[in-house]
């Protein structure tokens, strides 16, 4: 079950025990209270006050406002690593309505560069991640391991890094500082892996993506556009990261923000 949606549930069942008790099972412990009898409050009564203001709480912030992630695979490699901990924000595109995810108010749209979360679109119970290379009407082509938009080769410089990813091999795979007009983000290149070629032109209300981990990544080359009725957010910052290989915290991604 969408946790969304858990929530919301809670919230309706919580909600409905409160206006419960008010109209029903207060008056009837006051009219005890008077005839000298001491009724207690149900403990179900008990926990929904509680926690009602609580969920809500969640439920708002997370609709609204940022909802965590977790990265799950090597696909946004070198920028996001396996076990990063991430922080999306829910209105960086619109303000959606909760559950129903539609959008009712729009700030703007997902530009080329950003990294952002989506419902795959082969199964919307899914979150991805990964880079919005392609907008509306953008002309995407990738060739010889070299993207080029609208006609124009993405500018490479080679880089080394100096933290180096988890389980990744330096001999084979290379990293390179690629640039979207003014923004710059870090891809690896798997020079043992074979890449084929792609021409495409996004249509209207969709979006092109690809994740920094060229060649190890599932992304719009194999299945498409992302809709934008699809989009949940972008992802801004990293809160907690831990290394799965090493069963440690990386204390040096903590507090990093997401280019």
């Amino acid at each position: 079950m969408d946790f969304e949606f858990a929530l919301f549930l809670a919230l309706i069942v919580a909600g409905i025990i409160i206006l419960w008790d008010r109209s029903m099972g207060r008056p009837k412990r006051i009219r005890q209270a008077e005839s000298g009898v001491s009724l207690r409050m149900p403990l179900i009564v008990e926990y929904s006050r509680s926690f009602f203001p609580v969920i809500l709480a969640v439920f708002l912030l997370r609709a609204f406002v940022v909802e965590p992630f977790r990265i799950p695979s090597g696909s946004m490699l070198p920028s996001l690593f396996i076990g990063d901990f991430i922080l999306v924000s829910k209105s960086s595109y619109g303000i959606k309505l909760p559950v129903l995810k539609r959008e009712i108010i729009s700030l703007g749209a997902p530009q080329s560069g950003d990294v952002m979360v989506f419902r795959f679109p082969r199964d919307p119970k899914t979150n991805f991640i990964k880079r919005v290379i392609g907008t509306p009407g953008d002309v995407v082509s990738y060739h010889n391991k070299r993207l080029s938009l609208n006609g124009r080769p993405l500018p490479l410089e080679a880089m080394d890094l100096v933290n180096w990813p988890p389980g990744e091999q330096e001999d084979r795979v290379k990293t390179y500082l690629e640039s979207i007009g003014s923004e710059n983000h870090t891809i690896m290149i798997d020079s043992r892996r074979a890449s084929s070629s792609i021409r495409v032109k996004v249509p209207e209300g969709h979006y092109f993506v690809m994740g920094d981990n060229r060649d190890h990544s599932n992304d719009s080359r194999y299945w498409g556009f992302v809709p934008e009725e699809f989009v949940v957010g972008k992802a801004f910052f990293i809160w907690f990261s831990w290394d799965s290989a090493g069963g440690g915290v990386n204390w040096d991604r903590i507090g990093s923000v997401i280019d």
